[in-house]
Formats: structure tokens, C-alpha cells, sequence
């Protein structure tokens, strides 16, 4: 993903110029010391140190903008004298509203971690609405209304439809962020079911509820960890 964001800087900020580029947090830390960099754009996860203890061995003067996969570091992020904080896919209007600050040359000092964070709510990526399955070079995208129940195997998701399984590249711990909440219900840390889906859910002694859907021939069966979800229904 770095080169499509630094493809985006280049159309939408053409006076920036990237001095250095690292592949883990020690590198970082040695590039920024030897170049002295007026911003800096980091990741959460890294090689080595953090994007959060690079942050931290950073001298204040650095405009510190990480860009990440995930939004629950937000606040830790804020907490180590972020000017923003970008979740990828990003897109131009958001990567614009960065790109503006950093033009102000605002800091957390002027501007309120408050404000930064409820801007930071204001732009979170909006619920999926396609999937991009497949392996190798062959892609598909799914909607989610196809989507009857996600399960987590090794190193993929499985995608049943109503007649298919397809194979998805994102962890259940992502798909279960990104997916909207009131369709999606995670029943099992490794299970997903679309709510209409359910045409009946039976409960043992345990709490537990073993699900019979409408399209498929599986019966799923949620942890107790999850099982308030069937009483909503």
C-alpha cells in the first residue's frame, strides 16, 4: 500500500518531497535522525519497534501521521503527538483533510485530541459492501447481500453463499469491524452469519445456540461467549 499512497501525495500534494523510506522501526528511527524530516509517516505494526516506539523516540519538531490498518490505536496514537491518523484504504478527500494540516503545521498543542478524534469518527470507513475473494492472480468481488455466514479457517476466510464457498484475504477480527453490525452478528470467534439468514436458533444448557439458516445445509453453533446475540432476536 505505500505506493499507492505515495502515488496520491505526488497527485495531490506535488511540492512534498519523500527523503526516505524504511522497512522496520529501527531503520525508521536511523533514517529520521540522519535526514531530520519535517513530517513522518508510520504504521502501527513494524519490523522490530512499533509505529507507537518509533513515535516515541521521534524529537518533537517531527509531524508524526500514522497510517494504518486498524482504528483502535487511535487514541494511543493522539497520545504520542500524532497530527492524524489515516486507515487505509484512504481515501483522496481524507488523505486532502490530512494534507491541509500538516499545511497549517498544526499540532496536538493547538489542536484538541478531542477534536482530532471525533474528526478521526466523522471519516472511519463506512461498512463493507463488497468483498474481494479469490486466490493467486483470479479475483472476484462479492456483495455482501449474497454472503450467508463468513468462517475463519488457517490462512483465509471462507465466504459461503448460497450455493459457493469463496476464499477472502482478511482476518475475522477485520471483517468483523468493517462489516455492518446489524446485518453481521459474530456468533463463534471463528463464525459470521447474516442475521436474516437464521431461520431458527436452538439454545443447549451451556447457553449456547446451534443455528439452522435458510440457504445453506450447514447448522452453526455460537460460543457462549456470543450467545447474547440470539437474544436480541
Amino acid at each position: 500500500m505505500a505506493w499507492l499512497l505515495r502515488r496520491k501525495l505526488q497527485i495531490l500534494w506535488p511540492d512534498l518531497q519523500v527523503i526516505g523510506e524504511a522497512n522496520s522501526g529501527t531503520d525508521a528511527i536511523a533514517i529520521i535522525h540522519a535526514t531530520q524530516p519535517d513530517i513522518v509517516s508510520l504504521d502501527i505494526q513494524m519490523p522490530g519497534l512499533s509505529g507507537l516506539d518509533v513515535a516515541t523516540a521521534l524529537p518533537r519538531i517531527c509531524q508524526i501521521v500514522f497510517v494504518v490498518a486498524y482504528d483502535q490505536y487511535a487514541i494511543n496514537a493522539f497520545e504520542h503527538s500524532a497530527v492524524d491518523y489515516l486507515v487505509k484504504p484512504v481515501s483522496d478527500k481524507r488523505l486532502v483533510q490530512c494534507i491541509e494540516r500538516l499545511r497549517q503545521r498544526e499540532t496536538p498543542d493547538l489542536v484538541s485530541v478531542q477534536d482530532l478524534l471525533k474528526q478521526f469518527g466523522e471519516n472511519r470507513p463506512e461498512h463493507l459492501v463488497w468483498l474481494r475473494t479469490g486466490l493467486d492472480d483470479v479475483t472476484a468481488l462479492l456483495s455482501v447481500d449474497d454472503v450467508v455466514f463468513l468462517q475463519a479457517q488457517q490462512k483465509y476466510t471462507s465466504v459461503f453463499t448460497s450455493d459457493w464457498e469463496h476464499l477472502l484475504r482478511m482476518p475475522m477480527k477485520q471483517l468483523a469491524e468493517r462489516l455492518d453490525p446489524d446485518i453481521f452478528w459474530r456468533i463463534h470467534r471463528s463464525l459470521i452469519v447474516r442475521v436474516d439468514q437464521n431461520l431458527n436458533a436452538k439454545r443447549d444448557f451451556r447457553g449456547r445456540y446451534t443455528v439452522t439458516l435458510r440457504q445453506r445445509p450447514e447448522r452453526l453453533r455460537s460460543s457462549e461467549t456470543y450467545g447474547y446475540q440470539f437474544r436480541r432476536m
